[in-house]
């Protein structure tokens, strides 16, 4: 899981570092000529540098060069026109440098020098620049089902920290790095509900939770794999096999009731899911069951019918908790799903199947910022134990970050 796009990520970071990478030597005079970027500094700093240079590379007594007339000539036309633009760099050789350090007082050297090495190890990425380098990262993560309001996102954050900022050109990748994990570190944030705590604080049992998905999306498996979990934490379930729109389903989800060891309620095909529903509560509260655990039939939202039938479940059964089943690796379609699923019953999380073999990764990013619903599991097996509880710092552990 996320192998592909911690690659992107890594190769689009080098390659936005690389386009600010330059060498640069720690002081003036080990330099040969050093280049002090006139057009990036405040008009008095370059006034005051100009001036500086003037007054001591050349002394007194020392006839005028070409290279003091060419700063003379600068300074007056920095008076003339202050906020002129130079293309041109104004340009220190090393004995220059040497004069200007002997020259200066302490004082002045930390002024005028820190400010010339400011605008020499630092650079400013402009909004054209960023979105040049910016495009493979794009491009990278929209391949691996990263949602484009996510990408957007992300790239508004990255913007901020370094567009038309003065950037060290050591510190860009860490920057970026710091960006990444602080923007998808926020998508991240969704609340999620403590499953275990609110089904052993609600006072008048049965906890009903419902499954709903569209068909293949892994739902029946998820359910035995939920009753599992929920065993192992002390509590006692039983299954409600409201998948009769499918004799199979039936059959399937009573071949893990049997290997799990809990109850289930069943109708014959055909039967109305929502009578299913209904009579598993009923058991459960008889037995003093904790949770109700409903898988439904699978259904695209397009299919009317369906979508009323599984309304009618949610009127029935008014479940506590109503989960969408979605495989990971079927991307933005799945985030499509989760929302029209949304529309019709108002979901309230999502387990995310097949995550141990999507290796992508963008789905779980996108999922919950895009939804608004946390993402509370993840499914990585076909094992009953393959199920895990979603933790966003072990996603920025995968993708680096």
């Amino acid at each position: 899981m996320f192998k592909f796009l911690k690659e992107k990520i890594k190769n689009a970071i080098g390659k936005i570092s690389e386009e600010v990478e330059e060498k640069v030597p720690e002081t003036l005079v080990e330099q040969t000529v050093v280049k002090v970027h006139t057009e990036a500094m405040e008009e008095e700093d370059k006034k005051n540098v100009l001036i500086k240079l003037k007054e001591k590379i050349v002394k007194k007594d020392e006839p005028k060069t070409s290279r003091l007339e060419e700063l003379e000539k600068r300074i007056e036309d920095e008076k003339k026109h202050p906020h002129k633009p130079h293309k041109e760099d104004v340009t220190i050789t090393e004995d220059e440098a040497k004069k200007l350090e002997k020259g200066f007082t302490e004082e002045e050297k930390k002024g005028v020098f820190e400010r010339i090495k400011q605008v020499i190890v630092t650079k400013k990425i402009s909004e054209e620049k960023f979105n040049e380098m910016f495009e493979d990262l794009e491009i990278g993560m929209m391949e691996n089902n990263v949602a484009m309001e996510v990408v957007e996102k992300i790239k508004a954050d990255l913007k901020s920290e370094i567009v038309e900022k003065p950037v060290k050109r050591e510190d860009v990748e860490n920057i970026i790095l710091n960006s990444l994990s602080n923007s998808i570190s926020s998508l991240l944030k969704i609340e999620r509900p403590n499953l275990i705590r609110e089904i052993k604080g609600k006072q008048e049992k049965p906890y009903i939770i419902a499954f709903v998905g569209i068909n293949g999306g892994g739902k029946t498996t998820t359910v035995a794999k939920m009753a599992n979990y929920l065993k192992k934490n002390n509590l006692k379930c039983v299954l409600a096999a409201a998948d009769t729109f499918r004799s199979a389903a039936i059959q399937q989800l009573e071949e893990h009731a049997k290997n799990l060891n809990v109850p289930i309620v069943k109708h014959d095909y055909g039967a109305d899911p929502a009578a299913v529903a209904f009579d598993a509560i009923k058991m459960a509260k008889a037995r003093g069951f904790d949770v109700v655990l409903i898988d439904t039939a699978g259904r695209q939202h397009s299919n009317i019918n369906l979508v009323d039938e599984m309304k009618k479940i949610i009127r029935v059964a008014k479940p506590d908790l109503k989960i969408y089943i979605g495989e990971m690796i079927s991307g933005n379609d799945c985030i499509e799903q989760i929302q029209n699923f949304d529309s019709a019953i108002s979901i309230d999380g999502a387990v995310l199947t097949k995550a141990d073999i999507d290796e992508k990764g963008g789905t779980a990013i996108s999922v919950s910022y895009v939804t608004k619903k946390p993402i509370m599991f993840l499914c990585t097996g076909q094992g009953y134990d393959d199920i895990e509880e979603f933790k966003p710092e072990k996603i920025m552990q995968n993708l680096g970050l």
